[in-house]
Order: C-alpha cells, then sequence, then structure tokens
C-alpha cells in the first residue's frame, strides 16, 4: 500500500485563509472548543457555514451543492476541526449521508434532501449499529417487512449519535433471508426520526453529557419513496459510505485541541517532555498526509478503501495514546468542570470519551481485517 505525499496548492491555501477569516468572525472570544467531530450542534454556525458555500461542497451545483472535490472539502473540514468549531448539526448529513444518497439515491430523493444538505438545513444520524451487531453490521436483526406503498420496521439501533436532535437516520437493515450469505438480503431507507413507534433513549457519557442514543423502532412505517438504491442490495451501499466515514481529518483530529492547549499554556510540562510531544505532532503529521493522500485518490476517481481504513485505524489508535500520554505526563487530577485551564478540562473530556474513538466507524479489528484482505 502506497500514501504518496501530497501539498496543498495555491488555491487551496487561499481556501484554508478564507476559513480562517471566517472562523474568527463567527465563533465568539468565549468558544469553548470541542473535541473533533464530537463538537457541539450550533443550528446557526452550520447555516452561516453553508451560507459560504463549505457544506455539501462535493455536491453538484444543480442539487446546491458546489462542485468541489474532496481535497477542497479536506481543507475546510481541517479548519473547523483545528478550531473545535461547533460543526454538530450538518456533520453527518454533510460527510456521508449527502455523498451517498447522490450514489444511490432517486432523482427525487436528490431533490428533495441535498439542497438541505448543502443549506446546512437537513440534519441525519447513523442508523448501522446494534446492541448485537457492532461492527458486524452483516448480523443486523432490524426488520423490514413489506406493507401497503412501504416498509414496517422494527428493530434496535444503538449508539446513534444526535438523534434526539436530528430530522432524520438512515439505517440498514433485513429484508430478506440472508439464506446461505449473510451480506445478501440488507436493504437502506431513510426513517425519519419523529416518526410514529420511534422512541429514543439517550446513552449518556460518564461525564453526564448525552450524545449517543438507543434508537427503538416498532412498526415504523417507511414509504417505498424512502428506500435508498435497491431493495437486497444494502451491503454494497453501506461499505460504499462508510469509506466516506473513515478517513478524513475527524479519525485523528479529535485530541488536536489538547494538544493545542498543552503547546500553548503549558510550556513547562512541553519542554520537560519535549521528545514525547515531537513524537505526537510527528505522528499527527505523518496521519495527515495518509488523510490527504486518500481525498487526492478520491479527486482522483480511486475508490481508497484499504488506504481509508488504515488511516482510521492508525488515526484513532493515536488519538487514545495521545490523551494516555498527556494523562501519564500531568499526572494531576483534572475536571470538565474547570473553567480556569481549559487544557485540564479538555483532557478530563477526552479522558472520558477516548475509548469511543476508536469504536466508531467500525472497530479497529474490523478495520485491520479489511486492510489485510486488501493487501492480499
Amino acid at each position: 500500500m502506497i500514501f504518496t505525499p501530497n501539498a496543498i496548492r495555491a488555491d487551496e491555501d487561499r481556501l484554508r485563509r478564507e476559513v480562517r477569516e471566517f472562523l474568527k468572525s463567527e465563533l465568539p472570544a468565549d468558544h469553548s472548543p470541542g473535541l473533533g467531530m464530537s463538537a457541539d450542534h450550533d443550528p446557526a454556525f452550520s447555516a452561516a457555514l453553508a451560507a459560504r458555500g463549505w457544506v455539501g461542497m462535493a455536491l453538484p451545483s444543480r442539487y446546491g451543492g458546489h462542485d468541489r472535490g474532496a481535497v477542497d472539502r479536506f481543507v475546510v473540514v481541517e479548519e473547523l476541526l483545528s478550531a473545535g468549531a461547533p460543526i454538530g448539526a450538518h456533520w453527518i448529513a454533510d460527510r456521508q449521508t449527502g455523498p451517498l444518497i447522490l450514489r444511490f439515491g432517486t432523482e427525487d430523493q436528490r431533490q428533495r434532501f441535498l439542497p438541505e444538505i448543502a443549506a446546512g438545513k437537513c440534519w441525519f444520524s447513523i442508523g448501522m449499529s446494534e446492541p448485537d451487531a457492532g461492527s458486524d453490521l452483516a448480523a443486523v436483526r432490524t426488520r423490514a417487512e413489506r406493507g401497503d406503498g412501504g416498509w414496517i420496521v422494527n428493530g434496535t439501533k444503538v449508539w446513534t449519535s444526535g438523534a434526539h436532535i436530528n430530522h432524520y437516520f438512515i439505517i440498514l437493515c433485513r429484508t430478506s433471508a440472508s439464506e446461505d450469505d449473510r451480506h445478501h438480503g440488507l436493504s437502506q431507507m431513510i426513517v425519519d426520526l419523529g416518526s410514529s413507534g420511534i422512541t429514543i433513549n439517550p446513552i449518556p457519557f460518564l461525564d453526564g453529557s448525552h450524545h449517543f442514543n438507543e434508537v427503538v423502532l416498532e412498526d415504523v412505517f417507511v414509504p417505498d419513496e424512502l428506500v435508498v438504491g435497491e431493495v437486497g442490495h444494502g451491503w454494497t451501499q453501506v461499505t460504499s459510505e462508510l469509506a466516506y466515514e473513515r478517513a478524513g481529518p475527524d479519525r485523528y483530529m479529535s485530541v488536536f485541541q489538547l494538544l493545542q492547549q498543552a503547546l500553548s499554556h503549558r510550556p513547562e510540562l512541553v519542554a520537560e517532555h519535549a521528545a514525547a510531544f515531537g513524537r505526537l505532532v510527528a505522528r499527527m503529521a505523518t496521519l495527515r498526509q495518509a488523510s490527504l493522500g486518500v481525498a487526492v485518490a478520491i479527486d482522483d476517481g480511486e475508490a481508497p478503501a484499504v488506504q481509508a481504513a488504515m488511516v482510521k485505524d492508525l488515526g484513532t489508535t493515536f488519538e487514545q495514546e495521545t490523551v494516555a500520554v498527556l494523562r501519564d505526563l500531568i499526572d494531576e487530577p483534572v475536571s470538565v468542570d474547570d473553567h480556569r485551564d481549559l487544557f485540564a478540562s479538555l483532557l478530563a473530556r477526552a479522558t472520558l470519551t477516548a475509548p469511543s474513538f476508536t469504536l466508531r466507524g467500525g472497530t479497529n479489528e474490523i478495520l485491520r481485517s479489511v486492510a489485510f484482505k486488501g493487501l492480499k
């Protein structure tokens, strides 16, 4: 597997400077930065970002997008994550739902959802994982049976980020028996999270914050026009969707603000442990090159699924190890409620949420098997 080094071009660097100026004006002085993609849900910020053309960037202009490439989106996302910007409202729809509907959806679905996604006004969650089917998505038990003009869905989804505040989620469900191959008979459907028969139960973090949810579907009706792609072809579609999810800057930048705060406000700690900080920064720079390489490959028309799996594995492992290293170096109690010391507050928050880093988007053990099969 080869990751070719790439440099940001002059036009891409101009875009970076534009985003930085935007953030200076849009983020309040007392902005409390988030940890990567686990940032706050701020519809007004998402709408302002969309007004600049930085949501739905890679979608075609005929659907409200901006006909830009994966590298341009990489530049914008990197700046947003660097600043800990409140991207939670539009994040999932922009990163993967929009491209999925563009590729597999009907023309009616594209006309209905993509302009709203590009405007930052339509928010999606992910409906893949289940209590007994986390990374092993072929084991999903949520079932959809034919009804009059649509499907009747029953099942449970977990780790559904933002389901309590988002508008829709795309579920993976079984529409026919698996027979000899568990990957057959799966389908994807767009489900309105306000539908009758849906119960959303919070799954709080250890610090009491609420991001994840359990979503229970009991006889939820999904009309035929909200089936994504072909019935029974869900496995091929969902693996394509996961490629969008796995290789962006969000897979190694959850700890960027943590490192930045240490470098800016704990000079004595950095000086005492210069080698440790040097290793962390070097690893992040290497991961950045790998992630940028995936974006370049996508713009070149390639489908770098194996490279994406590697970036996600190495990136989220790096995130967890960074938290562990900093926690060992600081050797003092930290609290999420310490408003006087942003570094200590972020470290406490990261300590509580870091276990989820290697779970989101498929466990690293599963991704190593994906990479191994692709390298054979």
